[in-house]
């Protein structure tokens, strides 16, 4: 099944064409051990992966409580008691598994799953699904693994979801690994890949039902996806990526690919036919129709020609494969359609494998019987013009009215819904210019949002998999966030409120900039150049933190943003109630 074009539909209502600019903060603490990359782990994919993870969590389903793995493998839970105060970090699970005993480890990996959910990774290769309770009751309550398995190379959890089915329990699982690449020679010796595991209950054993895999797909690139996230109900997967990814595999076995459609090469019918014999050649050019002796512009000297109508450009002209007599060849025009010249070989004996160096416009005759059909053929060819163009009548295409991947290159960034049962891309974006920024989780029963530039904005898509004519929607806009986030070359991550009343980014050190949505004045104001008074203000605040720790973990809510060090976690009070 072809994936169909597809393209980003932008809500012009949500934009703001009179958008001027941009016109400060408190903290408190916790613990977190980074994974430093080894010096096996060089690649560029690596660092985008696995150096730029994203070590805090937010609980979608209670805002008011973060979660992250410590470095003594203990899932803890921080939950905020008053407007920037925080409860004691406390722990909810811990991993029973030694990963520092691989070699290849990676940072732990948590994502949650449902209100009642959550999958994680030991950082190792060993993935755990935990069932957490309510985790916004006062219960306090640790949470059980129900499943527990090693899946092979070490991988991070990029998404989950989870959702029942005829009375069947299932939860999707999108992992990440980097792995080594026989096949990549040219390049870094790695390729991405990703699998998507499902895992389900089986029927009752006593009192507890038993979760096993379902089925696993792998899909692979040759970039980290900025985007990736299983849909509702685990009937599609989507992914945005700068280099498109394919299904490699299903439970262990090749997926067959289709084999690539040959390149339609656009024909176009030659201007002129040429045949020889050991002593002469014969050629016949097609021109325009009704041509008179006296418009024939043809020069020849033995070792160059020349051919044209007075007024045009050469129809033929350049360096001949050999030399001629001139004194001994000649032209005619035939039918008033076409000009037949002979050339005179100046030495008799080698057939020549072109007739002008380099010009591959013309045809090759073989025979006397072929020569025959050369004016039969010439006839449709010739016009009352010299650039002959049958199609003229017909409007130029307008690239404004193309779909946004038509014609786009294949290994440019796109943004591609898979269909969950043929394991084919069913509608591709190109995203083109449109840079990638973040990842954010607006409503946890939907698809995650991303982010894009649009221009010097940020536009926030919401994936709607179950409207395929408007399969992503345009959702909220960042006035200039675009262009402001372009100059802060030490940006490390970027997020928003999940009710889009603010946007910000963190560098790796110390500062973090919020930038509000634009909100009404009391005072009034007017633009100094354009004398025009100012009815909203979009303010930007900065916060400065109190450490010289890199930050390994960014979120925020409505109204609060957390960030965090390997030492602390700091909660700025963003917006009121």
């Amino acid at each position: 099944m072809a994936a169909s074009n597809y393209s980003l539909k932008v809500n012009r209502d949500l934009l703001d064409p009179n958008f001027e600019s941009y016109s400060f903060f408190l903290c408190i603490s916790a613990a977190v051990e980074e994974v430093k990359l080894k010096d096996t782990q060089y690649t560029l994919e690596h660092m985008r992966a696995f150096g730029m993870y994203n070590y805090l969590h937010i609980d979608p389903w209670y805002e008011d409580s973060v979660l992250f793995v410590d470095c003594k493998g203990r899932v803890l839970s921080l939950t905020v008691t008053l407007d920037t105060a925080l409860g004691k970090p406390r722990e909810v699970y811990r991993i029973t598994t030694d990963p520092s005993s691989c070699e290849d480890r990676l940072c732990a990996s948590l994502s949650l799953t449902s209100a009642t959910w959550a999958a994680l990774s030991d950082g190792a290769g060993r993935l755990y699904l935990l069932r957490t309770g309510k985790r916004g009751d006062s219960s306090h309550m640790k949470w059980d693994s129900l499943f527990s398995e090693d899946m092979g190379e070490p991988f991070i959890i990029l998404h989950s979801i989870s959702h029942v089915d005829a009375g069947v329990h299932t939860i999707e699982v999108l992992l990440l690994r980097i792995q080594k690449d026989p096949q990549e020679t040219k390049g870094s010796g790695y390729s991405v890949s990703l699998e998507w595991i499902t895992v389900g209950n089986t029927a009752a054993q006593g009192q507890e039902k038993v979760y096993e895999v379902k089925k696993r797909r792998v899909l692979r690139g040759k970039t980290v996806p900025h985007y990736a996230a299983v849909e509702p109900q685990g009937k599609g997967l989507m992914v945005a990526s700068e280099k498109p990814f394919t299904f490699t595999h299903v439970d262990g076995r090749p997926v067959e690919q289709p084999d690539p459609e040959p390149m339609e090469v656009e024909k176009t019918d030659p201007i002129y036919f040429w045949q020889q014999t050991v002593e002469d050649i014969t050629v016949c050019v097609r021109m325009p129709e009704g041509i008179a002796k006296e418009e024939v512009q043809f020069r020849l000297t033995a070792d160059t020609m020349s051919i044209g109508v007075q007024g045009f450009a050469p129809l033929l002209e350049g360096q001949l494969y050999a030399s001629v007599d001139p004194e001994a060849s000649a032209w005619i025009i035939k039918n008033d359609k076409s000009l037949e010249v002979t050339l005179q070989k100046r030495s008799e004996g080698p057939m020549w494998p072109e007739l002008v160096m380099g010009d591959r416009r013309g045809e090759y005759v073989m025979s006397d019987e072929q020569a025959a059909l050369i004016h039969e053929r010439l006839t449709h060819l010739t016009s009352e013009d010299l650039n002959g163009n049958p199609d003229r009548d017909k409007p130029s295409c307008n690239s404004q009215e193309l779909e946004d991947c038509d014609g786009f290159p294949e290994d440019s960034s796109s943004l591609t819904h898979f269909d969950g049962q043929s394991l084919k891309p069913t509608q591709v974006v190109n995203l083109g210019s449109h840079q990638y920024l973040f990842t954010v989780d607006v409503n946890p029963s939907e698809m995650p949002c991303l982010c894009l530039r649009h221009d010097v904005d940020a536009l926030v898509w919401q994936p709607r998999p179950d409207q395929p004519s408007n399969m992503w929607e345009h959702v909220a806009t960042f006035n200039a966030l675009g262009y402001v986030q372009a100059s802060k070359r030490d940006k490390k991550f970027a997020t928003c409120a999940p009710n889009f009343s603010y946007a910000s980014l963190c560098e790796c050190l110390r500062r973090a900039f919020i930038y509000r949505q634009p909100s009404p004045v009391e005072t009034v104001l007017f633009n100094r150049k354009q004398g025009r008074q100012i009815g909203q203000v979009a303010k930007q605040q900065v916060a400065s933190l109190d450490s010289d720790k890199p930050i390994l973990g960014f979120r925020a809510t409505n109204e609060r943003l957390y960030i965090l060090t390997s030492s602390n976690l700091f909660v700025l009070k963003v917006n009121n109630n």
